[in-house]
């Protein structure tokens, strides 16, 4: 890197994740479960504020460090975040992420000079409702993408398992060319903790997952519905049929079923020419799509969180080099 020191933050859904780098080494990182549907639930940002900046604080407070730069991607440069920062058109690699970031003042979050990664559109959100649904837009599995091509040979497809499921298809040159999103995370998370299934099946992220129940929850999803599955979690639970555990591990089969057609198209990844696919999420997901995948011909390998943490920083890192180049640092 060429900044000596810098922050670096990655902004979600339902997470905010701060870290203190100089020269690619971590001196300190925080983390709060506080994201833009907080945005969305109270109509105003001002919790995502005071959170950054707490967290900002504590990391400059613990790293013993002056940062120079404030470096942020994911959904802060959404119109729930901090500015809104457009999106750069596919295929994008680190030239145009570079020419699409933006520099800001955000003097009550932090005093440094603050940039901000766009996101990648795919295809075009104008036109009918035909055309906007064969779009696809990311904001911040992009710089993550970046960081991962620097120790994975391209082509290849990432998918992305977190709050939303994202394939993500990278040409031999590095640069993104395609993507398509669910919204399957969101929707476990509130199966979860919103609906009849709460007392059916555990809370947070899915741990070990029991291979034989996947692989029934997938069976019974292609069988009836997504839908219907996921009402059978509940007869399950009401004849007492398997553990807790167990019935997550059909519930997040029923989803994986029900995604792995649309996630794996030709135009997207998934192909034989396509190169490596990579599962990058908490362990328990990523295993049960490795087993999901292998019937159909792709042998998934598995990012851990530490590597696609390392990535995602590698990623910003690079992009801050890249922003040297057009005058924001």
């Amino acid at each position: 890197m060429k900044h000596r020191c810098a922050i670096f933050a990655d902004v979600g859904t339902t997470n905010a994740r701060v870290w203190l780098v100089r020269d690619g080494q971590v001196l300190a990182r925080g983390q709060a479960q506080v994201g833009v549907r907080d945005t969305a639930r109270d109509g105003s940002n001002r919790k995502l504020r005071e959170t950054l900046k707490r967290l900002i604080d504590a990391a400059v407070a613990e790293g013993g460090e002056h940062p120079s730069v404030f470096v942020a991607a994911g959904m802060i440069g959404s119109a729930l975040g901090l500015a809104e920062v457009a999106h750069v058109p596919a295929p994008a690699g680190l030239t145009e992420l570079a020419a699409g970031t933006r520099r800001f003042a955000f003097p009550d979050v932090t005093p440094l000079p603050a940039l901000i990664v766009p996101g990648v559109r795919t295809g075009t959100l104008a036109g009918a409702p035909s055309a906007v649904c064969d779009a696809d837009i990311m904001r911040g599995e992009e710089t993550l993408c970046a960081g991962l091509m620097a120790v994975v040979s391209a082509p290849a497809t990432v998918m992305n398992l977190g709050s939303h499921w994202k394939a993500i298809a990278i040409d031999a040159a590095g640069r993104i060319t395609g993507s398509i999103t669910t919204l399957s995370g969101e929707m476990i998370h509130a199966v979860q903790s919103s609906t009849i299934l709460s007392s059916a099946v555990p809370p947070g992220r899915p741990g070990e997952l029991d291979a034989s129940w996947l692989r029934d929850g997938m069976r019974e999803q292609r069988r009836s519905s997504l839908a219907r599955a996921l009402f059978c979690v509940r007869l399950l639970e009401q004849s007492g049929k398997g553990t807790a555990e167990q019935r997550m591990a059909f519930l997040v089969g029923a989803f994986i079923a029900a995604d792995i057609a649309a996630l794996f198209t030709p135009r997207v990844g998934g192909s034989a020419d396509g190169g490596d696919v990579l599962l990058v999420g908490s362990g328990g997901l990523t295993a049960a799509w490795k087993a999901a995948l292998s019937p159909v011909g792709i042998d998934a390998l598995i990012v851990s969180e530490h590597q696609a943490e390392t990535a995602l920083l590698a990623g910003l890192g690079k992009v801050l080099d890249a922003c040297a180049d057009h005058q924001l640092v």
